[in-house]
């Protein structure tokens, strides 16, 4: 009787991880797509209703949002999506690119064919983007590409500071782009480029080499800040 009770307890303790981290990754991904855009007031109720359980959960989720930096708590408001800007953001580019290198020295993991397989189906995805160009699925490809980079360690600190950092940056490109008259010229460009990234990234990946996959990463993601600042500083907005 008390293995069943201790069975039981640990599947529900199992069920009770398993849906926070679902309903937190939803979340994060909305915000990130802007699905909740910047300022969204996101009311505790409504997201229990939605998800189908008490408030608890749904308050534990928030807070650890909030710790990453996408929420915050607002005195007699409620939680609401962060802001986001350019220059508040250049500390954490600085490091990412900083962490980047860091992939093909701590604890790097070759992948195996499985693995290889949706790296090089990833790439097909980044093909089709070049021909038919879509914000959103550029958002979802390079979160699906971030993730596969971040398999590549096994270095568990290093995942998690890495993880944390891009998704606090994720949002920029397409809250910042828009704003702008050559919005749709912007992110068919940034398109090619993260393709060009792609494709080295893997021929280095099938070599077996990934120190050079960490100093691609890196340039690439200090070139895309530096882009970003150009635009904003150089292009005027789309309502002006």
């Amino acid at each position: 009787m008390e293995i069943a009770h201790r069975l039981d307890g640990e599947a529900s303790e199992e069920g009770a991880r398993e849906r926070f981290d679902r309903i937190y990754r939803t979340l994060r991904t909305r915000i990130c797509m802007l699905d909740h855009p910047p300022l969204e007031r996101l009311r505790e109720e409504d997201l229990a209703a939605e998800f189908n359980v008490s408030r608890t959960p749904i308050r534990r989720v928030l807070v650890k949002l909030e710790a990453e930096g996408l929420l915050r708590s607002v005195h007699g408001v409620g939680t609401i999506v962060t802001d986001i800007e350019i220059d508040s953001l250049e500390q954490v580019y600085q490091l990412r690119v900083e962490l980047a290198e860091l992939i093909g020295k701590l604890s790097p993991v070759v992948p195996g064919e499985a693995r290889m397989a949706d790296f090089r189906a990833l790439l097909a995805r980044c093909d089709d983007l070049v021909r038919q160009p879509d914000p959103r699925e550029f958002a979802r490809t390079n979160m699906d590409f971030f993730h596969l980079l971040n398999g590549l360690t096994a270095n568990e600190p290093l995942r998690e500071i890495s993880e944390r950092l891009y998704y606090q940056t994720s949002r920029i490109w397409l809250k910042t782009a828009s704003r702008f008259s050559r919005f749709t010229e912007m992110i068919e460009e940034e398109i090619r480029i993260f393709q060009r990234e792609v494709a080295d990234i893997v021929a280095a990946i099938e070599i077996g080499d990934l120190e050079v996959v960490g100093h691609i990463r890196r340039s690439h993601i200090a070139m895309s800040f530096a882009r970003l600042r150009k635009h904003a500083s150089g292009i005027a907005p789309a309502n002006e």
